[in-house]
């Protein structure tokens, strides 16, 4: 069911012409630092992949993808990218990457079930990457790493709006906050999911939730994972399970939590075998990704993805998604927006 979330005495701080203009302007900039960061290439990504070769991501296992056949292959069926977790690591073995360098692309998907809102699209553009890693990095430790530095670049892309456009001041702490699912349950014992999350982002500005997708005390995941990409099972350091998490800051506009980016260390053999176990999914081993994963074919890797547009509407401020990306919007939606001063592209 779509939802519209109207804040209270909203105007857009920038017009039209000035929003294509900061939306270009913080993609050009975010992707350079990122790429620098990082040590990431660029490369093409594909829209669609093959169906039945274990190659699109199955997000948290109830999607649909978008399908069409081939005329020209004998009617064979593709999906529409959901995202590219698995695809890019198989690219990282087909570039023979070294160990320490990775890659990074745009990647575009169509996400049919989505329940919009202002927050969510149709449409999902994102620049996902990948870095090959060595065994000795397969720690929390290293993730916080990754995270640290991916923020700086956030940092950095914040400032650079401010330049470009002085009345948006930067809100962002200096720091960001880690804490493992387990730690924020413990901490709102009395709220769900999402309003731990509110909870805990209100608090600190920017925070990265680790361990997503294991069961906690409670006997339910913080959120659902896939069981082939993200390793969300291996007991770290702090002896909690999980090596990935996710990326969210305060969003002051809606007065909510905001998720700009969802990453992990990936599975290894082992991990990938327990995961999906414990999802009753081990005919999926038959599929192409998998078995060049568990016959040890595939580099180790760390890698996620960065929303571009809710990058830009945190940035510039804005109320819905919708007035960074043109998409479909139920027109009862559009014209309330409009109504209250957001308008959807």
């Amino acid at each position: 069911m779509s939802k519209l979330t109207i804040p209270k005495n909203y105007a857009p701080i920038i017009d039209l012409k000035q929003t294509e203009l900061g939306i270009k302007s913080i993609k050009d900039f975010f992707q350079t630092n990122l790429s620098s960061e990082l040590r990431l290439r660029r490369v093409t990504a594909p829209l669609f992949v093959e169906k039945g070769t274990g190659i699109n991501d199955d997000l948290t296992g109830v999607e649909r993808p978008v399908q069409f056949s081939i005329k020209d292959m004998n009617n064979v069926s593709a999906e529409i990218v959901h995202s590219l977790a698995k695809w890019k690591r198989l690219t990282l073995a087909e570039y023979e990457i070294e160990e320490g360098y990775g890659i990074y692309t745009d990647m575009n998907a169509i996400r049919a079930d989505e329940e919009l809102g202002n927050l969510h699209s149709l449409y999902v553009d994102q620049w996902d990457w990948e870095l090959v890693i060595s065994e000795e990095q397969r720690t929390i430790s290293f993730l916080k790493e990754i995270v640290v530095r991916i923020y700086d670049s956030v940092l950095r892309t914040e400032y650079m709006v401010y330049e470009l456009f002085p009345a948006i001041k930067p809100i962002l702490p200096r720091k960001i906050k880690f804490i493992y699912a387990e730690e924020l349950l413990r901490k709102y014992p009395g709220l769900d999911c999402k309003e731990r999350e509110d909870a805990i982002c209100k608090e600190f500005g920017a925070v990265f939730i680790m361990g997503i997708g294991a069961n906690l005390s409670n006997g339910e995941p913080h959120d659902l994972r896939s069981a082939d990409y993200d390793d969300w099972t291996t007991v770290n350091e702090d002896n909690f399970e999980g090596l990935n998490g996710d990326l969210l800051v305060w969003n002051s506009v809606l007065e909510q939590s905001m998720e700009l980016s969802s990453m992990g260390i990936r599975v290894d053999a082992a991990a990938l075998l327990k995961q999906l176990e414990i999802k009753n999914q081990e005919e999926k081993l038959s599929l192409y990704f998998h078995n060049k994963l568990v016959n040890n074919k595939l580099p180790l890797s760390i890698g996620g993805g960065i929303g571009q547009s809710r990058l830009c509407m945190f940035y510039l401020r804005k109320a819905h998604i919708g007035e960074i990306q043109s998409s479909i919007w139920p027109k009862e939606m559009r014209e309330n927006a409009r109504k209250n001063k957001i308008f959807l592209i």
